[in-house]
């Protein structure tokens, strides 16, 4: 039987543990969502943004034009935690860089529960 995309992020967060309630965020936080995403519903402040599609490519380490705060987060050992809408994207993200070696966890809940739980959040498109 084919795979649905609930199959995929179950097995991802069987992979990664879990995830992080929003609350217990102590690291790099990585926003996986798509650039107009962070423009409608705002960004959280200090968090590095790659789209989901660019995470390999920015996440590999042997990659010169890479994501810089990814890659020291690789070699410190430092979490990364990922964050999306909902939390499948964050799941099946952080399932892959668990994979390239990295320690890493979704964020329960996605930018909703970032929000319940008090967590802060900018709004406005970059560079507004």
């Amino acid at each position: 039987m084919p795979k649905t995309m609930k199959d995929f992020v179950a097995e991802a967060r069987a992979r990664t543990n879990g995830s992080v309630q929003p609350d217990k965020v102590d690291g790099l936080v990585l926003d996986v969502r798509e650039p107009h995403e962070l423009d409608a519903d705002g960004r959280v402040p200090g968090a590095v943004h790659v789209s989901r599609g660019f995470l390999e490519a920015k996440a590999d380490v042997t990659n010169d034009a890479g994501e810089k705060a990814l890659h020291e987060a690789h070699a410190s050992g430092r979490a990364v935690h990922v964050l999306c809408a909902s939390g499948a994207r964050a799941s099946l993200a952080a399932a892959t860089l668990n994979d390239m070696g990295y320690v890493a966890k979704p964020i329960e809940g996605g930018l909703k529960a970032w929000r319940d739980a008090g967590r802060p959040v900018e709004t406005g498109k970059a560079g507004s």
